[in-house]
């Protein structure tokens, strides 16, 4: 064991102060040696109080709840096996350190914790799932954790000790952290001789057998060495930091899919647009999805984002056909969609029959001013429908010409505005970085529309967007085949649209209903509070932290604490546009202006009346 901590310390030395990685490694590793050597390995983020948890009336069972938080997508985010990780102890310079998996530990990087249940058997977070069977690349046998949509799209707002719970709300959590204390206690129990054999011990009580522990090491050896593989590759090569809340999902799903699954590192892009998660209710009735409005389908969608949280697929020849998956693509429409979208087309008598956007809880949070609200609600009227439609609750959103006719289903959708950025003015890393990327990929994997000439006669260059788009729909018909599905259902799974993708330099404008619940707020998360959104742009704060869950019910949005500051002088953490604000005389109005400037009053109005939505 000596000998081999001597060679881990080498191999870590190296990945510290050595060239850039091979591919397939991070610097994780190298971090985590740093830290053990010199004796203090730090905790993340700041441990909240236990709250009372509430959750809101969203028009979802316990049931449907339940099965939303924890029902694999055969994705395996954690890249570990399953008992590694619930054996493995946090990172801290002590014998008596906790385990990782520890919900408390988990809810400092924001994890929501969970009860153990027969679908949640770990007790682990919501959107923490377990993933089980044969994996495509190598038919080797899986047991694995990967996290559900319920992990980025669970919010949790803390009012005291009292904690609101809200479905499909953006989750405050950073991956990015998470991802860091993983590596380093991976590594330090490499590398220590007494931390291994309480690992060892933990592995063989919860698989209730001795194991041969020299090849446990060899393993663990292994994996520290070459790194935590795809899920944390590109930990210390991001363009701009995501912290709590936010992730640059379009980069990084480009990167599980054209690099790291196809084992094509030149298609690595740099982290440099991140989104606040979004909040999903109504998305299944919008005609397009994404900020940018860049996705029709909505299997597409939901494949692609387990695909971009590690689901594996078989791109080569292999013991699998070529393009099989670990994803249950059935359940992706007929569970996760069918939950979300509901039973039926909405309209004004039902309103939307699937996961319904949060009443704001008067029981919980300082009741509305009702007249103030009204005041309110004429400014909406003035400055905010024209893009986001009338609100949701008037007989004049059902009626919006943005329905579009019904399709050979007899289904309706939201075509939303989609506001050029030239006009909003808000940061275009998101949309812009979409546009301009581009992947190499195998001519084996039968795509079409390459823009680039053959590389060495076996690669051709796509752009991003179309062909991950082909990508996803080539996964999803091998399941669809493997399975023996017919063409109507296939289309009913599908949901009955087309597989278009798009790239617009333009970001959607969704309805307001439930926004009190989403901060922070503009699509990069860079302003804390509809204050603030609302307030001419020099009021807008060019730094805040992110991390702290206690809410500002007057402001909206959460508190300014938290261990992640975000710096909007960044590009791609811009907090320009959408702004309200009256040019000085003579002078030209600022970029991204929408309207004149607000009154406190006025403010307060509009504030007031978006708490009704």
């Amino acid at each position: 064991m000596a000998g081999r901590v001597t060679t881990s310390m080498r191999i870590l030395k190296r990945l510290l102060v050595g060239p850039t990685l091979a591919a397939g490694s991070v610097r994780a590793a190298g971090a985590v040696a740093a830290i053990a050597l010199v004796g203090a390995a730090t905790g993340p983020g700041v441990a909240q109080p236990a709250p009372q948890s509430v959750w809101l009336d969203q028009n979802w069972t316990p049931a449907v709840r339940a099965a939303y938080h924890h029902q694999s997508q055969g994705t395996l985010t954690v890249p570990i096996p399953r008992i590694w990780f619930l054996a493995l102890q946090q990172p801290e310079i002590s014998p008596s350190a906790g385990r990782f998996s520890d919900p408390a530990f988990l809810e400092r990087f924001g994890f929501i914790p969970s009860p153990r249940s027969a679908g949640n058997p770990d007790g682990l977070p919501i959107g923490f799932a377990p993933t089980t069977g044969p994996d495509p690349r190598n038919n080797q046998e899986l047991d694995r954790i990967g996290f559900t949509c319920a992990a980025c799209h669970t919010g949790r707002i803390d009012v005291g000790r009292t904690s609101i719970l809200v479905d499909g709300a953006p989750a405050l959590i950073d991956l990015g952290d998470f991802g860091a204390k993983l590596g380093l206690a991976l590594g330090m129990t490499d590398l220590s001789l007494t931390r291994f054999p309480r690992f060892a011990s933990e592995v063989e009580r919860l698989l209730g057998h001795p194991v041969d522990r020299a090849q446990l090491h060899r393993e663990l050896h292994a994996l520290v060495r070459r790194g935590l593989g795809a899920v944390l590759q590109d930990l210390g090569s991001h363009g701009v930091k995501e912290g709590f809340g936010r992730l640059d999902a379009l980069n990084r799903i480009g990167n599980t899919v054209f690099a790291d699954g196809m084992n094509l590192p030149q298609n690595r892009a740099t982290i440099t647009a991140p989104v606040a998660f979004p909040h999903i209710w109504d998305t299944p009735w919008f005609a397009w999805v994404q900020y940018n409005g860049s996705i029709e389908r909505p299997m597409v969608r939901n494949a692609g984002e387990a695909m971009g949280v590690s689901a594996p697929v078989n791109y080569h020849d292999g013991p699998t056909p070529r393009f099989t998956s670990t994803i249950p693509v059935g359940a992706l429409g007929d569970n996760l969609e069918a939950m979300l979208a509901g039973p039926g087309q909405p309209n004004a008598t039902t309103g939307f029959t699937g996961l319904r956007s949060p009443a704001w809880p008067e029981n919980i949070l300082p009741p509305i001013d009702r007249p103030l609200a009204a005041r309110g609600a004429a400014l909406y009227g003035r400055h905010c429908q024209g893009c986001h439609l009338p609100a949701p609750n008037t007989p004049e959103f059902w009626t919006s010409s943005k329905w579009t006719p019904a399709n050979a289903a007899g289904e309706r959708y939201l075509d939303l505005n989609m506001i050029p950025i030239a006009h909003i003015g808000t940061d275009s890393a998101q949309a812009a970085g979409m546009r301009a990327r581009t992947v190499l990929a195998s001519r084996d994997l039968g795509l079409v529309n390459a823009i680039g000439p053959d590389t060495g006669n076996t690669l051709l260059r796509y752009e991003f967007g179309d062909a991950l788009g082909q990508v996803v729909a080539k996964v999803v018909t091998q399941w669809y085949d493997s399975h023996n599905i017919s063409p109507a259902e296939r289309d009913r799974l599908n949901g009955n649209r087309p597989n278009g993708i798009r790239a617009p330099l333009a970001y959607k404008a969704r309805p307001l209903n439930g926004i009190w619940a989403t901060p922070p707020y503009l699509h990069n998360g860079s302003v804390p509070t509809l204050w603030a959104l609302l307030s001419p742009y020099a009021e807008r704060p060019t730094q805040f932290s992110l991390g702290n869950r206690q809410f500002d019910a007057v402001r909206v949005g959460y508190l300014d604490g938290g261990p992640f500051r975000l710096d909007t002088r960044i590009a791609g953490n811009r907090n320009t546009g959408h702004l309200f604000e009256t040019a000085a005389a003579g002078a030209s109005p600022r970029p991204g202006t929408i309207g004149p400037t607000l009154s406190r009053d006025e403010r307060r109005a509009l504030v007031e009346y978006l708490k009704t939505l």
